[in-house]
């Protein structure tokens, strides 16, 4: 006959502390209830309730994309630059987030996700205990998708309220979107440290490679960090990082997702980072990039741009349409993680900013920003692309940073640098030719040549090689600047005004004047046979998902005919071969180039070509005033001579227009 089991009497103390703890939890549920409903918390939480719905049903896929990095390529697909505000974004779709990135952090996060309605009940009750006893949150786990309502929608800040709300926004999320869809949104959103956004960001900055390229061991190691991102950050502790890294393999071993082998093999695999690096081109390289990107999704979105317009109030609603675009597309730059292609090549921006800095070196004197007064710019075309090789929009200063890329930014007076653009090309095209004689006599509304010097006739090839300004002024006006302007804006120069269409012109005299930029493009019209290509540095733009959004990018058209360009090219070589800019004249190379000085040396521009390339330079003061010794041939023909002979050691002479 078997005996119960008496039950174990406790002392009258124990048995006493035992019910009496029972009776004051359940005082305190019950007096935290009555608290509630006779004060403003069930208000507070009706309104968070709403809220959270409202939030999540307006919610779509991209709000969980909304912050994607673009990225800027070199020529060779060397990352130069990162498009970003404070977060380094890559989203990946679920299909490509690796299995092993998927369940590593489901075993270490959240191990019923698939069974849970968003939210754990087990870790709301001990933070609820928690809020009772302190009256404020400190602890109580969070499910992946209370992770990702407060990644998203919500702040870290710890009250009573935002975890209610937190709760309520990941039921709705749970009723609207799929497992797939949440877990897809936290891997891209959860944060790895250092700035890192997503497991593809992570991957590409700890490993300098795709995350479909990791290892279990690199991918468990990725899946380590979010917990604690400070805790974890591989670049200052690597040891803890190593060590979650292996609990992960063991919960995941645990859970059924990898074999005992696997687990082994990944904790002994050495971790390595290789972080990801950005070979940075400079700051004009990067606004230079951010304006031809910005400018090509306008143009690809349906924005036709304009250089001339009827009245002054249809330009005035052109520039505000403008501005309105500009910022649109460049404010999508900055968050929608596109991939950039460009024609920049990193060595020959760093040839050409060094044969502007060490040419300027002597010029020490300041603007009260701390930016030097004598600046330069300058632009690279290749000719066998017309796209943009290079470009420097002022000298390189330590400690004084400036977005003010003077080389497509600034406008400047051209001197005698646009009379081949402006007068003489578009002279051959109605007829003239190199042997055409010109008047070359002082008048008394006319301009004075260099010297005071006057031939009464002069041949129009020795009016270029010689910049006489008196031939160039009876010529301009022999054909008009109604007509030779034309030119200009058929090549998309901007700028030109009412109070442009003048004599003085001719040798420069512009209300607002060009860009290096726009002087490069213009003379590599002349080399490309007559033919005008928009000056850009795009080669072709992707979206996050790798689908071509740009390419192709800018237009061509015949300006001069093959003819004209032919002739103006062979008379610009006698610049350098007995003109103004001899002492400029490349060694082993045949080029062609124009000198252009100001009145009063106020401005400097050497634009030269050859059948490689062609690169304008301007010197001068950002506030124009006089510069003792500046001439085109002086500062600006230095520089475009070093950096000319630099980048062509390695090239055959080949002749031009071919």
């Amino acid at each position: 006959m078997s005996k119960k089991k008496k039950r174990k009497k406790g002392s009258p103390f124990t048995d006493g502390l035992f019910y009496g703890t029972q009776i004051i939890f359940i005082f305190t549920i019950l007096g935290c209830i009555i608290l509630f409903f006779v004060s403003d918390y069930w208000k507070t939480t009706v309104q968070l309730y709403k809220d959270a719905k409202t939030v999540v049903e307006n919610s779509n896929r991209e709000d969980f994309s909304a912050y994607q990095t673009s990225m800027v390529y070199d020529e060779d697909g060397n990352i130069i630059k990162l498009v970003k505000k404070e977060r380094f974004q890559i989203y990946l779709n679920i299909d490509n987030i690796p299995e092993a990135a998927k369940d590593a952090i489901i075993s270490i996060e959240d191990k019923k996700f698939y069974e849970h309605n968003g939210i754990d009940l087990k870790a709301i009750t001990r933070a609820l205990v928690a809020l009772m006893k302190k009256d404020e949150i400190t602890q109580g786990g969070s499910t992946i998708t209370q992770q990702l309502s407060r990644n998203i929608f919500l702040t870290h800040t710890v009250s009573w309220e935002r975890k209610v709300e937190e709760i309520f926004i990941s039921l709705r999320l749970e009723k609207i979107y799929s497992k797939e869809d949440i877990l897809e949104f936290y891997l891209n959103n959860v944060y790895f440290s250092n700035g890192y956004y997503g497991i593809e960001a992570a991957s590409v900055g700890y490993f300098n490679k795709p995350s479909s390229e990791l290892n279990l061991s690199e991918i468990t190691f990725l899946c380590a960090i979010p917990n604690n991102p400070t805790l974890y950050d591989p670049r200052k502790n690597i040891e803890n990082t190593i060590k979650r890294r292996d609990r992960i393999l063991d919960e995941m071993l645990e859970d059924g997702k990898i074999t005992e082998s696997q687990c082994m093999e990944a904790k002994t695999y050495p971790i390595v980072l290789d972080s990801m690096e950005v070979q940075s081109a400079g700051t004009y390289v990067d606004s230079y990039v951010n304006y031809c990107a910005t400018r090509a999704l306008m143009e690809k979105n349906g924005f036709v741009f304009k250089n001339k317009f009827e009245s002054t109030e249809e330009e005035q609603e052109y520039k505000a349409l403008y501005e309105e675009e500009y910022n649109k597309w460049s404010e999508a730059l900055v968050s929608d993680g596109y991939r950039i292609y460009t024609s920049i090549d990193t060595e020959m921006q760093k040839k050409l900013q060094t044969a502007v800095d060490d040419r300027m070196y002597g010029f020490v004197t300041q603007q009260d920003d701390g930016v030097y007064n004598v600046q330069a710019a300058a632009t690279c075309i290749d000719n066998d692309t017309g796209k943009v090789k290079a470009i420097v929009g002022g000298r390189s200063q330590d400690n004084v940073e400036s977005s003010f890329n003077r080389a497509y930014q600034s406008k400047r007076q051209p001197g005698s640098s646009i009379k081949p653009l402006l007068v003489y090309a578009p002279a051959l095209e109605k007829g003239y030719h190199a042997g055409s004689t010109l008047k070359d006599v002082k008048t008394e509304d006319g301009p004075e040549n260099s010297g005071d010097v006057y031939s009464g006739s002069i041949s129009l090839r020795s009016a270029v090689e010689k910049s006489r300004n008196a031939a160039a002024w009876s010529l301009y006006q022999a054909i008009t600047p109604e007509y030779a302007m034309e030119y200009l804006l058929n090549m998309e120069f901007t700028g030109i005004t009412e109070e442009d269409y003048n004599l003085s012109t001719a040798l420069g005299g512009f209300t607002k004047g060009f860009s290096s930029v726009e002087m490069a493009s213009g003379y590599a019209a002349l080399e490309n046979n007559g033919i005008y290509r928009t000056p850009t540095c795009i080669e072709k733009i992707l979206d996050s998902n790798g689908n071509v959004v740009v390419e192709n990018v800018g237009m061509e058209k015949s300006v001069y005919s093959e003819e004209t360009a032919k002739e103006m090219t062979d008379i610009l070589e006698g610049v350098l071969t007995r003109g103004t800019g001899a002492k400029r004249r490349l060694k082993n190379i045949t080029a062609a180039a124009k000198t252009g000085t100001t009145n009063d040396n106020k401005d400097g521009w050497f634009v030269g070509y050859t059948a490689y390339y062609t690169t304008a330079v301007w010197v001068g003061f950002d506030i124009p005033q006089e510069l003792e010794d500046l001439s085109g041939s002086t500062y600006p023909g230095e520089i475009w001579n070093t950096f000319m002979e630099d980048i062509h050691q390695d090239l055959e002479n080949r002749k031009m227009n071919q």
